[in-house]
């Protein structure tokens, strides 16, 4: 039982070993402190070799990038069907306003010229509306020929009066008679012949209308012009006529001078609105080539121009026909 009492670090103490003490108690630094780059050497570290490049680099293997047949055939297909279900949607889109506006536009415009009473049994026979159907930078010139022409009617109807007072004075039937044929004739036609034209060129851009007015209004401003002078015995009070008279009658001369100014007017008008039209005409980029092709595609679409050809056609198969047999 006495080896147990013993002091296992009771002398000789392991820890007094000279080889431990020296270990201790020497001035060399531990490893975690030991630095391999002395101070000496820290000079070296800014100064920086630069690496040689070889001429030649090594080979390297780039991935394909290419996509296949088959990757290429479906993107295809799917960029064409995307584009097809787009096409496919707008002209659905397209379909709905078309259907709209057709809901909403009147199926046909009523006739609303000449302004006629209801009960009256003569119907309006065309429809006019500046406002609708006439562009703003023509309405107001398309609007003084529409004036033009309701002036020009007064002044026949006046040049009715005058050459039946003309008539009162002595042997002059032949200009009453003829006065009143200038107000029936001169009337519807002037209306159909150079006002209507001139209204559908302002409002469809026509230039075979336009072409048709200039031919038209050139011959009307040429009678005006007669009827301003005045010729006599033929059915106009202008001022050859009224000067012939004013010496024997001067209310009847005086009524007669009052319609060959209104004639007169007429002329001027007639000169400047010419004008007028014209320069608007050049702006619209009409062309006599453009009329031809209006003419000509007017006349082919011609329902009775297309039966006769029709029956032209079938004439001379027929005649072929028996001619061969």
């Amino acid at each position: 039982m006495s080896d147990f009492d013993n002091n296992p670090f009771a002398d000789p103490n392991p820890f007094n070993d000279p080889s431990v003490t020296q270990v201790t108690t020497s001035n060399i630094e531990p490893v975690e402190q030991y630095n391999p780059f002395p101070r000496s050497n820290e000079g070296l570290a800014t100064h920086t070799t630069p690496a040689t490049t070889t001429p030649y680099q090594p080979a390297v293997l780039q991935p394909s990038t290419e996509p296949s047949p088959q990757a290429s055939a479906a993107a295809a297909q799917a960029t064409l069907l995307k584009q097809q279900e787009d096409l496919e949607r707008k002209a659905a889109e397209l379909d709905r306003r078309e259907r709209e506006l057709q809901s909403r536009a009147p199926t046909e415009k009523e006739n609303n010229w000449p302004p006629l009473p209801k009960f009256f049994p003569i119907k309006p026979c065309f429809y006019q509306d500046f406002s609708e159907e006439i562009p703003e930078q023509y309405r107001r010139v398309c609007k003084m020929m529409y004036y033009l022409w309701m002036f020009n009617c007064m002044t026949l109807f006046l040049n009715l009066l005058a050459c039946l007072a003309y008539f009162t004075t002595g042997d002059h039937g032949v200009d009453f008679g003829l006065s009143i044929l200038w107000l029936v004739l001169f009337s519807p036609c002037s209306f159909l012949c150079w006002y209507r034209p001139v209204y559908k060129a302002f409002r469809t851009d026509s230039s075979f209308n336009f072409f048709f007015f200039f031919f038209v209004f050139f011959v009307q401003i040429a009678i005006f012009i007669i009827q301003s002078v005045g010729i006599p015995s033929w059915g106009n009070s202008g001022w050859i006529s009224a000067m012939s008279v004013i010496g024997s009658n001067k209310a009847v001369g005086i009524i007669m001078i009052i319609v060959a100014i209104l004639f007169t007017m007429c002329a001027a008008t007639s000169i400047i609105l010419l004008k007028m039209v014209h320069g608007m005409y050049r702006r619209t980029g009409a062309s006599f080539q453009k009329a031809q092709q209006e003419l000509s595609h007017g006349v082919m679409s011609s329902r009775t121009f297309q039966s006769a050809a029709t029956g032209a056609a079938s004439a001379a198969a027929q005649g072929a026909f028996q001619g061969n047999n």
